[in-house]
Order: structure tokens, then sequence, then C-alpha cells
């Protein structure tokens, strides 16, 4: 298998880059470890011999169970006799749970998919709540080092300026984010209208209205949605839209790179032009108004009514907004031509997530649960973990290499996946694909996808998962609430009320008040001790 020249996003929300200072001077906390009082073993099975109760907190996915639920933890709780007691929320509440236990001092003994920002992870190394991990992961992970030995840039992702790892990575070697953004378009209702798939902006708009006003599923009544996404959501806003209308891409960052210059998007014309043009859209009705306040359980609902209404969307994929039963109804809609002919935006970030987990100063047995996280990075375990276990979504062929089993009637893959697997702290490199895990055959297409239609239209920088300082993290923390608010409320209202025009300057004066110049400064800043850094 060749190696990608695409990124890779991570499921089901995009893990942030994080760099920290301060934390101490040890490399771990085995001073106040009481991993010993459980009878502790260094290898072999279980990793104590007396019961060990742990509490972890994370985020889960919009469908995913309380792990406790979940049959492969399951049977890792009855193998290392480490039990633990899951506080999982889905991913669009976390924040607000893990800003609160932060703030309180309601430590967990770990955060599993932690959600941690840059800003995070510096504030709470810095101040002792989370525990420097390098010295543990030497003494007491064997599989996560085989990895920091087999892809030493795997540990420098992970290795904070002031040496020390805080948390721990996720990644799967597929390169298949590069373009988060699919489009999905309803092909029997164009059929029945006597339209083509779309490839032009024009063409795309004549068919949204042709969903709105020509009773393409034929209910008798004017139920049909044209187009609907979740606004600023990772895989399902519609950035791309904006590359097609003005030449210049959006992202729930509105961050770009060109030519080795930071671009904040959301103060440039090309801005205006497209929020104007889409309030055209929404004032006739080509717009789900759902879409700047659904969540994802509600936006994946839309495309499996009883009657279909759903005309377009942004996902993922197809299947897992309109289910097994219609996916043959839709076709990718690959870039459309606008002005500036074909522009893709790449997504922002790399192949490596850095904060799969952490252990927190709470914890009582460190060297114990850095041994239990360690079995999540053993090739075969990391495979289940990312999209389920043997029995229920693998079963081993006779070279012992996982290949995937049929998911249940009426589930798709990437709604089974949220239901069994976990996700978080696992790492299935490019030669794993090889000869311990088939890669699904969604990837595959995806992949194909990919090449076929958006790599030759694919703009060739991003913002990469750059190392901030503590000072430049204290500056972000402020100015990039204040500032992305702003513009993300200002983005949906001028798309349903319109106004951008009339009130352009003054919002780019209330920008500048809030300090967007030396906001992209320091992203430019970053941007090139990365580059100089190699």
């Amino acid at each position: 298998m060749r190696r990608r020249k695409y990124p890779l996003v991570m499921l089901p929300t995009l893990l942030v880059a994080a760099a920290c200072g301060g934390g101490g001077d040890s490399g771990s906390a085995l001073g106040d470890d009481s991993s010993d009082e459980y009878g502790f073993n260094s290898t072999g099975l279980p990793i104590v011999d007396e019961p060990l109760q742990l509490r972890f907190s994370g985020a889960k996915a919009p469908l995913a169970p309380n792990y406790k639920e979940m049959s492969l933890l399951q049977d890792l709780e009855e193998r290392t006799n480490i039990q633990i007691t899951w506080e999982n929320v889905p991913d669009n509440v976390y924040e607000e749970r893990k800003n609160l236990l932060l703030a309180s001092g309601d430590l967990p003994d770990a955060f599993y998919n932690t959600g941690f920002t840059d800003s995070d992870i510096a504030t709470y190394a810095a101040n002792g709540t989370l525990i420097p991990l390098e010295d543990l992961i030497e003494e007491h992970a064997p599989n996560l080092m085989e990895v920091f030995e087999k892809r030493p840039e795997i540990r420098q992702a992970v290795t904070a300026p002031d040496g020390h790892i805080y948390t721990l990575p996720a990644a799967e070697e597929l390169g298949i984010g590069a373009v988060p953004f699919f489009w999905g378009i309803n092909k029997t209702w164009l059929d029945e209208l006597g339209l083509d798939v779309p490839a032009t902006v024009e063409e795309y708009r004549e068919a949204l209205v042709a969903f709105k006003t020509e009773d393409p599923n034929g209910s008798g009544s004017s139920d049909e949605i044209p187009l609907s996404f979740i606004d600023g959501w990772w895989c399902a806003d519609i950035g791309d839209l904006f590359g097609a209308l003005t030449g210049m891409p959006d992202n729930p960052q509105h961050k770009i790179v060109r030519d080795g210059e930071v671009i904040f998007t959301a103060a440039q014309p090309e801005f205006r032009d497209a929020v104007a043009e889409l309030h055209e859209w929404f004032a006739d009705g080509l717009i789900d108004p759902e879409s700047f306040a659904q969540d994802a359980s509600q936006y994946l609902a839309k495309g499996k009514t009883s009657t279909p209404v759903l005309g377009s969307f942004v996902w993922w994929e197809i299947e897992e907004v309109v289910g097994t039963d219609r996916v043959d109804d839709y076709v990718l809609m690959g870039p459309l031509e606008g002005p500036a002919g074909r522009v893709v935006g790449q997504s922002n970030g790399g192949e490596y997530a850095r904060d799969a987990f952490a252990i927190t100063k709470e914890n009582p047995a460190p060297a114990a649960t850095m041994r239990w996280v360690d079995e999540l990075y053993e090739p075969y375990l990391s495979a289940q973990v990312a999209w389920g276990p043997i029995g229920e979504v693998f079963e081993e062929d006779e070279n012992g290499k996982l290949q995937y089993l049929p998911p249940p009637e009426g589930t798709t893959p990437g709604e089974f996946r949220q239901l069994v697997a976990p996700g978080g702290p696992r790492v299935t490199l490019e030669e794993d694909f090889e000869t311990v895990v088939e890669p699904e055959e969604r990837a595959k297409q995806r992949l194909a996808d990919l090449d076929e239609h958006y790599a030759p239209y694919l703009e060739p920088e991003n913002y990469p998962d750059v190392f901030f300082t503590e000072e430049e993290l204290s500056e972000l923390s402020q100015l990039e609430t204040e500032i992305l608010d702003l513009v993300d409320q200002q983005r949906a209202r001028w798309i349903v009320d319109g106004g951008a025009e009339a009130e352009w300057d003054a919002y780019l004066d209330q920008l500048d008040r809030m300090g967007l110049e030396r906001m992209v400064e320091i992203y430019q800043d970053a941007l090139d001790r990365y580059h100089e850094a190699g």
C-alpha cells in the first residue's frame, strides 16, 4: 500500500494537536503510585491481582452507549482486573462537561478521548493536573514504545516543547481525511426531473430549485429539503461551497494557507460575497433553516424519514446519512466549478492526533493505568478499538488478518462502528493494513473517490499541527474565543437574514478591535517555526 499525501482525520471528531510547558521536573508520578498495593504485575495479565477501580471521563460518538456496555472493554476489564467507571458524554456536549471537571477539581483518574485543546493541555500540564507520561511509557508501555521506534514522528508529535509527554496518540495511517466534506445528492430525484448530476455552481442551484418547487418525492406537499448541513461541523460544513462560489474555501477554523501565508478567510471579501450569495439561496428556501442549530443525531435522521425529503447534504459518507435501504438513490457530487474553477480546501491538521488519553494527578495507580492503556496499542487490539471487536465486526482469515463481517441488517458500517468501537488511544500503521487488518471497503472507496474527484483540485497547503508557545496559547485562548464566536454568529446570521455587504466594514472594524491581526500573527509565527524545524 503506497503512502498517501492526504492527512488523516480522526473519527468521530477531529482531535486537536497539543503543546504545553511546565508540568514539573519529573517524568512520572511514580512516587505517588499505589499500583503495588493492588498486586501490580509489570508483565503479563492480569495487570493487578486485586481489583483496581478507576474513573475515566471523555467524549463518545453520538450513537455510542456507555463504554461499560461495550464488549471489547468488558473483555479488557476481565483480562486486566482493572475496573473502569466510564463517564462518557456525546461529543457535542462534552466540551461543557470537560471544562466543568477541570475547573472544579472534580478530576477523573484519566481522560479518554480527551477533546483537549492546545490551551487545555498547556494550562493543566503547567498546574500539575496532567502528569508527565514519558517515564511511565518507557517502563510500562512496550506496545507504544514499539510504535515510537517504528514511527519516531509519532513520539515527536506527542512531545511538548518542554520535553514531556502529557497525552497519548491515535492514528490510522490511511490518509482519508484531507477532504472531510463529501457531498451527496439525490440521483433518483435528478433522474425524475431530467437533470444531470451538477458539475457547476449554477447547475447545483438549478437542481436545488427543482427539488424545492417540483415535488420530486411525489408527496404532494412541499416537504423536500434541497440542502441540509451542520454549520461549523467538521465533516458537515459547507466550506467548499464557499470555494466554488468565490475561489476561497472556508472551514470551521476559517484558516487556510497559500504560498506559506496564513489567511483568515472570514476577513476576506470572498467570504462576504459567499455569504451574500448564500443568503439568496436561503431566501429562496434552498437551505434547511435547521442547518444552523441541529446536532448530528437530528441531521442523520433527516436522511431516513419514511418519505424521502433530503435532496443534498454534506457528510463523511453517503450511507451513514441515508441508510442502507436508500443509499443507491444518492451519488457523490464532486467539486463544483465556479468562477475560479474547481477549488477544494484541504483540512487542517496532520496524520497523528495527540490527545487520545491523559492521566491526572488524582490517579492512584499511574503504572497500572499505563499498562492498561498500552494494551490498546497492540496492533490487533488497536484495530478493534478503532473499528470494533472480533466476532462482531471482524473475523480472522487463514493468515490471521482481520476481515470485516457484514454489519447488522439496517445498520451502516459507520453507525455500527459508533456502537461497538470506543476509539481513543490506538495506532494502526500503514504496514498493519497489509498484515493485521483489512481496510474498510468504505475507506478503500473513499481513497478512490479522493483520487478521482478531489485530488486534482485540492489546495496544496493546509495549516498543520503546530506547537504554540505557552505565551501564544495564553493569548489565543482569549483571541480565538471572541473572534471565532463573532465570525460563526455573523456567518449564520448573514446567510439567514442578509446584511453582509451593508455591515461588512463595521464587522472588520470589530475584528480589528478584538485583535485579529495579532491572532493571525501568532498563527504565522508558529507556522514559520514549524517549517524551519522541518
